[in-house]
């Protein structure tokens, strides 16, 4: 029900006012290094084949159509990324974006609102350690914070868990997750939720607490969009930063093989139907133009909502958003 007393912004307006100077100021640090602003659909015709993400899903109806179920089911994005690709593609060269995404099933809490704000952009010939230095820039210009810690997933591991996460054991992963005291079932748990169990209650609390830590090759296994590690084809050229104990960035040096993506949405679905959820629409417009020719390209996505809470100092996006989900 809802409650009409609760009419007011989640975010005062002295700091909304904050909130637009720093949006300005990542639109100034873009056009700074000539990379194009561009808006793309938050209504797509496909969704994502992850498992782990769900997406909001509506029914357009034309003029006229009385069952409103027979019109075209469309799904709101979680990430503008399947489109921002088809334009370069297309030649359009750099580009970002600041837009709306949403994720069903997403709890609303400290870090998470079903509806929030993302910013993502790709750059062209860059490998993952120049997107990791770009990202850095920006993180310092807009945290004013010191330049980013480096460290590998599989470096990660040793260091906080003891354990090679390459190199372990399904008992060794479960000894570990009893350990760290969660209370977590860790029966019928494939080895990347239990990796990603550790990673997210053994490691993120112990780093970048003084100032950002970027962990990059990530298991080849967690990176469905991302190119695979030459040198050991167990990792992938995929990068998180995280800072104070959030996690801002999700990045990847893309992969370019049309063939290769097609295999990993289908194996996707696979795995979701495995796990009772359903599959979903494959992106046939991304894999067309992959097909027709996606430059060698990186790209991330920052939550900025949370960016921008770490700025202005704040415990929780609601503090720096003018409605979360509670009072929209």
């Amino acid at each position: 029900m809802i409650n009409s007393a609760n009419w007011q912004p989640t975010a005062p307006i002295d700091l909304l006012l904050k909130r637009a100077k720093i949006i300005k100021k990542v639109r100034e640090f873009f056009a700074d290094r000539c990379i194009l602003e561009v808006e793309t659909p938050i209504l797509s015709q496909a969704a994502v084949t992850d498992r782990h993400l769900s997406s909001f899903e509506t029914i357009f109806s034309k003029p006229g159509i009385v069952d409103l179920q027979q019109g075209q089911k469309l799904s709101l994005i979680t990430s503008p990324e399947y489109h921002m690709k088809r334009l370069i593609a297309a030649g359009s060269g750099p580009i970002f974006q600041i837009c709306k995404c949403f994720r069903n099933q997403e709890e609303i809490s400290r870090y998470h609102n079903p509806e929030f704000t993302m910013l993502e952009w790709y750059r062209i010939q860059f490998d993952m350690m120049q997107m990791i230095n770009e990202v850095d820039d920006l993180f310092q210009l807009v945290l004013d914070s010191e330049p980013a810690e480096h460290i590998s997933y599989q470096s990660a591991f040793i260091k906080y868990i003891n354990i090679d996460p390459f190199d372990t054991s399904r008992e060794q992963l479960t000894e570990a997750i009893e350990g760290l005291e969660l209370g977590f079932d860790t029966k019928d748990v494939d080895i990347d939720t239990l990796l990603q169990v550790l990673f997210t209650f053994g490691i993120e609390p112990k780093i970048g607490q003084n100032k950002p830590t970027v962990v990059y090759h990530f298991p080849a296994s967690q990176a469905a969009l991302a190119e695979i590690c030459c040198e050991d084809h167990r990792t992938a050229k995929r990068f998180e930063f995280y800072y104070q104990g959030v996690e801002l960035a999700n990045g990847f040096k893309e992969l370019v093989n049309a063939k290769e993506q097609r295999a990993r949405f289908e194996r996707d679905n696979q795995e979701r139907l495995a796990n009772g959820i359903p599959a979903q629409v494959i992106d046939e417009y991304l894999l067309a133009a992959m097909e027709a020719g996606l430059p060698e390209c990186s790209g991330v996505a920052v939550g900025l909502d949370r960016l921008i809470m770490l700025a202005l100092k704040q415990q929780t996006i609601s503090q720096v958003m003018s409605f979360n989900l509670e009072n929209a």
